[in-house]
């Protein structure tokens, strides 16, 4: 009959393998899969699961073992330094991911099209093969504030120093018995008025002989001159050589050449003029009657840069601190390079008919930017953010290495406190950071998750 199955036909919806119950659809059996698979599920709980399970257990108790129910999480949250913590992890999570990304994409929308292209993305990829710990190394010495030792502070100093130049004389100020006061405001001013054809002495002290300016030229008397107000403004000191006459000009002693002295009536600067080498200096008639003033802009300290490590707020509507800030750039140079390279290989599986496309239809650059490589960059961009998010939420390295002991509380993160409870032998607060960098990840990772689902269905 038609219906019979002849002998060693296999039936419809068999595998055509002889004894195929107990087997997979693939035609292996469930209890060999079951063994390949079994060091690996024994890996993973040993692992990942345990010490989860264990963390959220232990997390139950204080530093001493005594039971404490929800207490180490209720002190996650009312702690000031671990509520910093959790402060400066939500702006990481903020920033980081965000500028690291919108580089990558301008990285790799920019180079494109140039011969060079390829040149400029090893570059920006090459401190992706630079360990965290070297990474903090570098950027501790680049943010040092000393401008002989900061590469950054170097550079800013410099660039400040040619549009506002320091002062020579930053340690100046009048001696004893000086013919000078405090003028307000960091300034000095002369105790009376002057009067034509009476020199006037400037006597100062303060300033190291190492640190006088190279044109400086040993002081001078400044002589009468009818009808106007003549003067010097000096170093009224001389090292291993006794003071010399006070409030007079010796020939061991040097001027300040350069200093500003302006002459003022009734708190109004009616003239101005700079002294010579030697420190003497010449005012015209309007200056009889005036005092004369040495303003502060004489003795201003000189620029040190900005201290890149230090608590000040940089950002203060968000409590975003330089330290913070230096330590969140420091990783995006680091991480600039991976974003750019994923982007970079989402942008060329990009079909070049729809760019094209767009420019027929009147668009331009930025328009193509924004309304087609954007929308169709979207799920690398999304892969990009995602990555970089879970990653900064157990960010510890640069943070320890680069931000110095004493504001490392201000540029404190979870991964680093959790560090710190351990070191303070206080497992129990610790376990509860660690179970909330695990709550924190979770919806990354389900996010994550739920994605690539889509992208397979797709």
């Amino acid at each position: 009959m038609a219906s019979e199955v002849r002998a060693g036909t296999p039936a419809a919806g068999t595998t055509g393998v002889k004894g195929t119950q107990g087997r997979s659809v693939t035609g292996t059996r469930k209890r060999m899969a079951a063994a390949f698979l079994l060091p690996a599920l024994v890996l993973l709980g040993a692992l990942v699961v345990y010490p989860i399970g264990y963390s959220v257990h232990r997390s139950f108790f204080d530093k001493s073992g005594d039971f404490t129910g929800f207490g180490n999480y209720v002190t996650l949250f009312t702690d000031d330094t671990i509520l910093t913590a959790i402060r400066n992890n939500a702006i990481w999570v903020v920033l980081a991911p965000t500028i690291a990304t919108a580089l990558g994409l301008i990285f790799a929308v920019l180079t494109e099209r140039i011969r060079w292209g390829t040149a400029f993305k090893l570059l920006v990829f090459m401190p992706m093969a630079i360990s965290m710990l070297a990474a903090g190394i570098i950027f501790r010495l680049v943010y040092e504030q000393d401008p002989e030792r900061g590469a950054l502070n170097a550079v800013w100093v410099g660039v400040h120093d040619s549009f506002a130049e320091s002062s020579a004389f930053p340690k100046a100020h009048p001696g004893q018995e000086s013919p000078l006061k405090p003028g307000g405001g960091g300034s000095f001013i002369t105790r009376t008025t002057v009067a034509a054809g009476e020199p006037v002495a400037l006597p100062l002290v303060g300033v190291p002989k190492e640190q006088m300016p190279g044109e400086a030229a040993p002081a001078e008397a400044a002589a009468a001159e009818p009808g106007k107000v003549t003067g010097t403004a000096w170093q009224d000191f001389t090292l291993g050589k006794g003071v010399g006459e006070r409030n007079a000009p010796d020939a061991s002693e040097s001027g300040y050449p350069g200093i500003t002295i302006e002459a003022v009536k009734d708190g109004k600067v009616v003239e101005s003029t700079k002294a010579a080498a030697d420190g003497t200096f010449e005012l015209s008639a309007k200056a009889v009657g005036a005092q004369l003033r040495l303003p502060a802009s004489n003795f201003r300290e000189p620029y040190n840069g900005v201290d890149w490590l230090g608590p000040d707020k940089v950002l203060p509507f968000i409590g975003v601190n330089f330290v913070t800030l230096s330590v969140i750039l420091a990783y995006v140079w680091m991480w600039a390079g991976f974003a750019m390279v994923l982007i970079a290989a989402g942008l060329a599986a990009i079909p070049r008919e729809l760019l094209e496309a767009a420019r027929v239809d009147g668009a331009n650059e930025w328009q193509v930017f924004r309304r087609v490589t954007v929308p169709l960059l979207a799920p690398v961009l999304a892969v990009v953010l995602v990555t970089l998010m879970i990653n900064v939420l157990k960010i510890f390295d640069l943070v320890f290495i680069i931000a110095p002991g004493d504001v490392r509380d201000d540029a404190n993160v979870l991964a680093l406190q959790l560090y710190n409870s351990f070191v303070d032998r206080d497992s129990g607060v610790a376990s509860a950071i660690a179970v909330l960098l695990f709550l924190l990840v979770v919806p990354v990772m389900a996010f994550n998750v739920r994605r690539l689902r889509r992208e397979v269905r797709r």
